[in-house]
């Protein structure tokens, strides 16, 4: 017999999907943007594939630059693989004047730039959030003491500090201390002199938000003012934080590399980009060109394609920009 309670299957009522994060974002106005952005796209990939080339370098790479058993003398100076009458297939890159792999120095010095520029990056932004919070939020003497350190922070260039400070550390504790600490000196010297950047521009958007009535609210329900700075009014100003950080990262990169150029960055053992194109410009003159201008070429592409990066996330994050 049939139940006669039972309801059709045609009048069953429709559940509704909840959209997976996967389908909102594609909903969003980033997406939408980054779609249609084609520089964004090309930018992206390049970059993302510099990430992985970074992380994946031991397994990636033919050569172990590091091992100096994997080193031979008599392969230095090798030009690339296309090279018909000098250079070798193995080395499709070159060598550099200790007989490295060019291409497998290039990603483990891809990988250090990278770290050492995102680390650095990283320590700016906790000093500079903290600072900027604090200084937007308590607003008075607070502000203006900090800001005014802010300000004597910005009037010494990022190069000039750490030159003064890197000079004065190797010679005080010589070479070879130097050479063992060396990543976490460039980390800790870009992070400390590029902080007042993140916190001069989130000291602005505290200064806005703090006015607006969520956090009157926030206020009367007794919340202290730690919680309200990191749980309230930080989420609503990472906009910001997230253009600078893109170009910031690229700035670390040159900073290191330039240091490195300079005999104060990374050693000639541990190659970043900048040490590869130190080492080898004293043979560019020589007809070793490739030494100095692969990595260079490399390092230009890194830097160009992340500020094409940040250009694009400033527009797609600026309300003003938006047109719909």
């Amino acid at each position: 017999m049939t139940n006669q309670n039972q309801t059709p299957a045609s009048k069953m009522p429709e559940v509704e999907t909840v959209p997976t994060a996967w389908q909102r974002f594609k909903d969003t106005h980033i997406w939408n943007s980054f779609i249609k952005d084609r520089v964004a796209q090309i930018s992206l990939t390049i970059f993302m594939g510099y990430v992985i080339m970074a992380l994946f370098a031991p397994v990636i790479a033919p050569f172990d630059p590091y091992d100096p058993t994997q080193m031979d003398i008599m392969n230095s100076e090798l030009p690339p693989s296309w090279d018909e009458e000098m250079g070798e297939e193995q080395f499709w890159l070159g060598t550099d004047a200790q007989g490295r792999d060019l291409w497998s120095t290039i990603l483990y010095g891809t990988r250090i730039s990278l770290t050492i520029g995102i680390c650095a990056v990283l320590l700016q932004a906790t000093i500079g959030i903290i600072v900027g919070l604090i200084a937007g939020y308590r607003g008075g003497r607070v502000d203006s003491i900090l800001m005014r350190f802010a300000d004597v922070q910005l009037s010494f260039s990022t190069m000039m500090v750490a030159i003064v400070v890197l000079a004065i550390f190797q010679a005080s504790f010589g070479t070879e201390l130097y050479q063992d600490l060396a990543m976490v000196m460039l980390i800790l010297v870009i992070g400390i002199a590029e902080w007042p950047q993140y916190a001069r521009t989130i000291r602005a958007s505290v200064l806005a938000e703090k006015k607006k009535e969520y956090i009157d609210a926030a206020r009367v329900m007794g919340l202290g003012q730690i919680r309200i700075m990191f749980r309230h009014i930080l989420p609503n100003t990472l906009s910001p934080i997230l253009v600078i950080s893109t170009v910031q990262v690229a700035n670390a990169i040159i900073s290191e590399a330039s240091l490195s150029f300079l005999g104060l960055g990374m050693p000639v053992s541990q190659p970043s980009l900048g040490s590869l194109i130190s080492s080898g410009f004293e043979y560019i003159f020589s007809g070793a060109w490739w030494i100095t201008v692969i990595p260079g070429v490399v390092l230009v592409v890194l830097v160009l394609v992340m500020n094409l990066l940040g250009d694009w996330l400033r527009d797609v994050l600026n309300p003003k920009l938006y047109k719909g």
